[in-house]
């Protein structure tokens, strides 16, 4: 089994998409579909179920992308093995994060880490904050942004970059639907059972949303369940309802005169933001040589 393939498969597996993969890899969906059959006579076994609708894996399928991001990993710290040269470092970096954390904190660190290190490349993949921690544990990703939950895996290593409240924000105009305008109102006179809240469809802003809520005995009135913080801000400042979200988020929105904070009480905990990696990749020279780049 080559390593094309492998990636070839791996990609398809996250996408579950001929099409995204095929245009990821610059190759036809029936040059792919080719691929994934050669792939399956090798095997013995079907690896997708797919028909005009949808792709999925079956279980043989499952087993064989936990095999291949295995051997992708094993292969990729064999090659930064081979490529460490002296006091040069080349190879490659995987790198996952919100939209918000590659502005607000990656341009510092990759100018000052390209300038030390620029036979290095960068591999960047953004999306929801919220799979961070996940990705690196599975061998997706080298490092990945994120928050720090309040059990850290004992095989994960964690460096703080920065420490963000998180806040209640609302439209700067009433709420669709509801005669009542939370800018006039005091914040312990609000019915928090009858507003439309807009939140984080997992992750640990989630839990600590539920548990605010739980600790008021409240039942929220749930409008949206958002994957991305970015998506909160912009469907709350169009006046749809009251959403959660860290406050470097607001910081950094083109939508941040749209919406404005709510002094709620009892306060979040706030996010703690920094890098994840497991700890065997810090003895991966190119690796170490990023983590170090951060201070706490």
């Amino acid at each position: 089994m080559d390593i094309k393939s492998l990636r070839l498969f791996s990609h398809l597996a996250e996408t579950l998409h001929f099409g995204r993969t095929s245009e990821h890899f610059h190759m036809s969906p029936s040059t792919l579909s080719r691929h994934i059959k050669h792939i399956e006579a090798e095997i013995g076994y079907l690896l997708l179920n797919r028909d005009n609708r949808s792709v999925q894996l079956t279980p043989e399928g499952e087993l064989f992308y936990r095999y291949a991001n295995e051997s992708l990993l094993q292969w990729r710290d064999f090659k930064r093995l081979l490529n460490t040269d002296g006091e040069k470092l080349v190879g490659e970096i995987s790198l996952y994060c919100s939209v918000t954390a590659s502005y607000s904190f990656l341009y510092d660190i990759l100018s000052d880490f390209r300038k030390l290190h620029p036979e290095i490349e960068m591999k960047l993949h953004t999306g929801d904050p919220a799979p961070a921690l996940v990705r690196v544990l599975e061998g997706h990703e080298d490092i990945a942004i994120g928050v720090r939950p309040n059990t850290l895996p004992t095989n994960m290593r964690f460096k703080r970059i920065a420490i963000s409240p998180m806040v209640f924000i609302i439209p700067n105009t009433p709420l669709h639907g509801l005669p009542l305008d939370l800018t006039r109102v005091q914040t312990h006179d609000i019915d928090w059972g009858q507003i439309p809240m807009i939140l984080s469809e997992e992750g640990i802003a989630r839990t600590r949303v539920d548990q605010w809520f739980r600790q008021k005995r409240i039942t929220p009135k749930i409008y949206a369940q958002v994957a991305g913080n970015e998506a909160i801000v912009s469907m709350v400042s169009l006046g749809f309802g009251v959403g959660v979200v860290p406050k470097i988020v607001l910081d950094n929105s083109p939508l941040i005169d749209k919406v404005r904070i709510l002094d709620v009480q009892p306060e979040l905990d706030a996010f703690d933001v920094g890098l994840f990696t497991l700890k065997k990749s810090l003895a991966t020279p190119i690796i170490n040589a990023f983590w170090q780049q951060v201070s706490h």
